[in-house]
């Protein structure tokens, strides 16, 4: 199979196509990308997760940029990706890798490459990297190698702590001294991740009381999905529901994704979290900017945004759109349904670290609960009660565009009684309705998935929509469709 880099990179099963050959031509091609913007003193940074491998993956990444001449900053233990991000600014380098799946399974790993600026890299350079791949393996040309011991003599590979930088940066973001006068008793789960002692250490230091949750080295993550979803956290929300801890906080594999608990156990999902962070900037903090959202995303931040006069993007699903965005203009909170979130004065990168941070900091400021300001936000006049779910439908490959086409040509009337205000195809097809609920058609880019998605104001509204949906996919694709 050709390596091929989706909106974060490259991911594979190890073993299987993840593998040091492969990993190196990666690298190589990597290397010629940064080596052809002409840049006098090349340089790059290489971290990585805690994943099975992933440090000798990182070393071996290191060892072929270090041949090409190019110097490396390599993590000397595992990081969060948004951490190793930011080290590529601080230091001025061209750009990084990150080793790392994110949130997908334990067989998984995979290379994110960064730009300059810290978010992915564009989707050009990704496509640059991939030709350069296949051309590499067509001329037979073998990636060269500079061992780690003799690379660090020669000055071309440097170990380093990510961490003392990254705090510096935060603590300009997050007001520490609100939490500091009203600590609070926090869960934190790891889920075996790169997330793992960062939060709970910068949370301590605020004199919080951590019990930090699956935070021991476990390469394989126990089995589980370290993606921090409902159905993923059941130790942190059996371990709220005792009463003890104001705030239950989840990071996925490689940190840069955010799941909340509230004390009564109930999962705060990211468009909640969004929502109740871009109250809390500008209500509380005072910060103004525009509001990035991707097409999955609650509509509760349309409204957010028309209450302060903020203005309003929505992009395609992928986290490099809301970094254009965040390179183009002052973002003050850009985000994705999957909890990948940033905000003014940040990186245009998703991080679990800092927003779990802003979570404690607004809980402390407002002394409520998150639930309890969720529900006090939606019971405002201008907000309304939003409730949301995604189906996930198995699929044999089949023609998107036809798909796309066919729904975008059969757009009904309207959907669960409600009449269908706006339909877009900015990516797949969203029917927005007359109550500002919606119902979302998208196949996968990178699984073989046909995901819908809905919005409503209420459980049932929600459940008809995706009844809809799935009857509408039903009938334009249903010998694809896998029972």
């Amino acid at each position: 199979m050709p390596i091929h880099f989706g909106t974060d990179g490259w991911r594979a099963v190890i073993s299987d196509e993840f593998t040091f050959a492969n990993v190196r031509k990666v690298a190589q091609a990597i290397a010629q990308e940064v080596l052809s913007t002409g840049s006098t003193s090349p340089a790059m940074v290489v971290g990585f997760d805690t994943r099975f491998l992933s440090d000798r993956y990182a070393i071996a990444v290191a060892e072929v940029l270090a041949a090409h001449g190019i110097r490396v900053w390599l993590a000397q233990a595992d990081a969060p990706t948004p951490m190793i991000s930011y080290a590529i600014v601080e230091k001025g380098a061209d750009g990084g890798v990150m080793i790392t799946a994110s949130h997908n399974p334990p067989r998984y790993n995979g290379i994110k490459f960064k730009a300059a600026y810290g978010g992915s890299a564009s989707p050009e350079a990704a496509r640059s990297v991939e030709r350069r791949i296949r051309l590499n393996e067509e001329a037979g040309i073998t990636p060269p190698t500079l061992p780690l011991h003799e690379a660090q003599v020669q000055g071309l590979i440097t170990r380093f702590d990510p961490f003392p930088a990254y705090e510096s940066h935060v603590r300009q973001l997050v007001n520490f001294t609100v939490i500091q006068q009203r600590p609070l008793p926090v869960a934190v789960d790891a889920m075996y991740g790169a997330g793992r002692i960062y939060l709970r250490r910068l949370l301590e230091d605020a004199g919080c009381t951590v019990t930090e949750l699956r935070s021991e080295m476990n390469p394989g993550f126990n089995g589980i999905h370290p993606e921090p979803i409902a159905r993923h956290l059941h130790p942190l929300i059996e371990l709220m529901r005792r009463g003890e801890h104001r705030v239950g906080l989840a990071t996925d594999g490689d940190a840069d994704r955010i799941g909340a608990v509230d004390p009564s156990g109930r999962f705060i999902d990211p468009h909640g979290i969004m929502a109740l962070l871009v109250e809390h900037l500008v209500h509380d903090r005072g910060l103004r900017g525009s509001v990035v959202k991707t097409v999955s995303t609650t509509q509760m931040l349309n409204r957010l945004a028309r209450r302060y006069e903020l203005p309003l993007h929505e992009t395609p699903v992928g986290f490099n759109h809301i970094s254009d965005w965040m390179l183009r203009e002052n973002v003050l909170l850009g985000g994705e349904e999957s909890g990948g979130i940033s905000m003014a004065g940040h990186i245009p990168e998703g991080d679990g670290i800092l927003m779990g941070l802003l979570l404690v900091e607004m809980v402390a400021s407002r002394g409520r609960t998150l639930a309890e300001l969720l529900d006090e936000l939606m019971a405002a006049p201008d907000m309304g009660r939003f409730h949301y779910a995604r189906l996930d439908q198995p699929v044999r490959p089949f023609d998107k565009r036809e798909l796309l086409a066919a729904l975008l040509a059969g757009a009904p009337d309207t959907l669960a009684g409600v009449p269908v205000a706006q339909v877009s195809d900015r990516d797949g097809v969203k029917f927005i309705l007359a109550d500002e609920s919606w119902l979302l058609i998208r196949p996968s880019g990178t699984e073989p998935v046909l995901r819908i998605y809905a919005e409503g104001h209420s459980d049932e509204q929600v459940q008809a929509l995706l009844a809809a949906g799935m009857e509408m996919a039903h009938a334009m694709i249903a010998d694809r469709i896998q029972e």
